[in-house]
């Protein structure tokens, strides 16, 4: 039944530019890259090809993008943890209190910007973000999983 439900998932049609498209195709993809991905230490110190370009130094390899991947489509999954657990979730990443005073600060600088503009214009700023983000973080599965196929042709 599992397998079936994933199927319908997938199946489910929507029009090609909606966000739920492109969430159920980021899901899809994430998917797809933890079950080909069997060695995840594999990625250790390995680099995104940046196409022809140089590695940026201080780039993250792609075991830390396969992780942060995966993380990702738990929360589009599962919808976001509640705002306090989140922030606590934060906090145990980052325990210095003048980050979390900053983010304060900038939120309630953004609670004033918010005052300003309307509440349409935001959304749309948002939306149309989320739907770039989760288009390039879906080529950046496949990246992965492409990547993860070539190191495992190799090792053969």
């Amino acid at each position: 039944m599992g397998e079936k439900a994933t199927m319908q998932m997938l199946t489910k049609c929507y029009p090609k530019n909606s966000l739920l498209t492109v969430m159920d195709r980021y899901s899809a993809v994430v998917r797809n890259m933890e079950q080909v991905v069997m060695i995840p230490s594999l990625l250790r110190d390995v680099q995104l090809s940046a196409h022809g370009c140089q590695v940026q130094a201080g780039a993250p390899d792609l075991y830390n993008c396969f992780t942060m991947l995966k993380a990702i489509r738990v929360d589009v999954d599962n919808g976001l943890l509640p705002r306090d657990e989140w922030q606590a979730k934060v906090a145990a990443g980052k325990p210095d209190e003048a980050e979390n005073e900053a983010a304060e600060t900038e939120e309630a600088g953004e609670e004033r910007v918010s005052g300003k503009l309307d509440l349409e214009s935001q959304f749309y700023l948002h939306f149309s973000s989320l739907h770039h983000i989760l288009t390039h973080l879906t080529l950046k599965a496949e990246e992965v999983t492409r990547k993860y196929q070539e190191i495992m042709g190799q090792a053969m």
